[in-house]
């Protein structure tokens, strides 16, 4: 890894700062100078539409790139040089640059997708290893774990790269190994679980559907019951204008999960079967009746008629009460459609 290379892993630029800062655009491409150590040398910083950044430093008393600074040394005038260029990349990361939570590109946009889709961010455990990040689902039970190794560890080359570990059956585990692009699992029980090296070697749709399949075959969807009390919100209309709708959140509900809505007197029946699509929401909100930090967004799927899922009925599933949100069994969901 060279110079560049070490400074700005775990970067992406930010081209609206660049023209600010001082970088000029030629075509498709940004390019910054500046002199230094008394205007001996000269730190020649391009940055291309990807955002890869390359750099050279010019010993300007010659002409030429003074190319020393890549060689490991104990002189201290080529270290002084190194280090002045050096401060010259970090004054750019810190003005220019985001940091991101991995060192490749395609590692940084799955690590998105899951942040997106399941609202789980990576979590880093180690101090010894602090680029694995860890994604947990409910019960904090692990499905997916980006790495930072050597390939050597998976392959015959060398060199740092980023694995994906991702949990599967043992019957597409045995499939995907037959696939260019799939290894023996690193680091975890190999009937369990499967590497992928984030080089773009494989889509990012293929992996991202491998990814939902981890985080369902660790993280079952719940099905919940919720009651709601009409004189405090007229929810059977707001679902005849907007199929989506906000509530507070108070238990552990999931992306994913089902959530069924009993209305409460003069309904007293289940009328909605709803999907909980965004959850954890900060949301400060009190009243005399009611007060929340959080909400969650639920998706209508099916009406039900008042009495379809009465009370009664209720009561002869072993629920006896609904005074607030409360998990039912898969087996009472059932019943329920």
């Amino acid at each position: 890894m060279n110079i560049e290379e070490e400074i700005f892993k775990k970067t992406h630029v930010s081209f609206d700062k660049l023209e600010k800062y001082g970088f000029k655009k030629t075509k498709n491409y940004y390019t910054y100078s500046k002199t230094f150590m008394e205007g001996s040398f000269q730190a020649q910083i391009t940055i291309d539409e990807t955002g890869k950044i390359s750099g050279k430093v010019e010993d300007l008393e010659v002409g030429e790139e003074y190319t020393n600074i890549r060689l490991k040394t104990e002189s201290s005038f080529i270290n002084s040089v190194r280090e002045e260029y050096k401060n010259i990349l970090k004054d750019i990361k810190e003005n220019c640059f985001t940091e991101n939570y991995f060192i490749y590109n395609q590692s940084n946009r799955l690590a998105e997708y899951i942040i997106e889709k399941y609202q789980n961010k990576p979590e880093f455990l180690w101090d010894k290893n602090p680029g694995f990040g860890v994604f947990r689902g409910r019960n904090n039970k692990w499905y997916a774990i980006i790495m930072n190794i050597d390939k050597s560890k998976l392959s015959k080359e060398t060199g740092e790269v980023e694995v994906f570990n991702i949990k599967l059956s043992k019957e597409e585990i045995s499939t995907l190994l037959n696939k260019k692009g799939y290894y023996k699992a690193y680091h975890m029980n190999k009937q369990s679980w499967i590497s992928i090296i984030l080089d773009d070697t494989l889509d990012d749709s293929e992996i991202m559907n491998l990814i939902d399949k981890s985080y369902n075959l660790v993280n079952q969807k719940g099905n919940w019951l919720i009651p709601a009390n009409p004189k405090y919100y007229d929810v059977i209309n707001h679902f005849k204008s907007d199929k989506t709708i906000t509530w507070k959140q108070s238990s552990e509900v999931y992306p994913g999960d089902t959530v069924y809505i009993y209305l409460g007197s003069p309904y007293s029946s289940v009328m909605f079967k709803c999907e909980a699509t965004e959850v954890n929401i900060p949301y400060e909100f009190k009243s005399e009746n009611i007060k929340m930090k959080y909400i969650m967004k639920l998706k209508l799927l099916k009406e039900y008629n008042q009495g379809d899922i009465s009370f009664k009925y209720l009561t002869s599933l072993g629920i006896k009460a609904i005074r607030g949100p409360r998990k039912i069994t898969e087996a009472i969901s059932q019943k329920l459609n």
